[in-house]
């Protein structure tokens, strides 16, 4: 099992935005700067970088990863034999702390994630279809950062 995700090794599309964000954001939190680079828009389920879908379906288009609809969930697994991406361009602390997040969040709902980040500054300072600005973040209190 990876992560975050659910108990057949899948993890929802909502669910894996979320905790995109939430590393990113938390690492903007502690370091002034982005992990990734991206840039976050306010949407209707929550903050998702602009990049998410497009990238999603080109692992999809790719084969490194499957993507099942279950109800109305989006449930992405990584494929059988897909080669695995390397984490070597991540820190030692940027690997920390995405284990703590997806540790919090691993056996919580997607819509435990995506409340929460609807209750964060960043969310709801911004208008709909807005870019959240990471400077946001740091108003927000330290144990609702992730």
């Amino acid at each position: 099992r990876k992560a975050g995700d659910d108990l057949d090794g899948k993890i929802p599309k909502t669910k894996l935005a979320k905790m995109l964000y939430l590393a990113d954001f938390a690492w903007y939190y502690k370091h002034l700067q982005s992990m990734s680079g991206m840039k976050y828009r306010r949407i209707e389920f929550g903050p998702v970088p602009d990049m998410y879908f497009r990238a999603i379906d080109e692992l999809e288009q790719d084969g490194s990863i499957s993507i099942e609809r279950k109800g109305d969930a989006m449930l992405i697994g990584q494929n059988e034999g897909a080669k695995r991406m390397s984490l070597r361009m991540l820190s030692k602390e940027e690997k920390k702390l995405i284990a703590d997040i997806a540790k919090k969040w691993k056996s919580k709902r997607t819509n435990a994630i995506v409340k929460f980040t609807h209750e964060q500054l960043p969310y709801k300072l911004c208008a709909p279809d807005e870019i959240i600005p990471y400077e946001l973040i740091i108003q927000e209190d330290p144990e609702y950062v992730f």
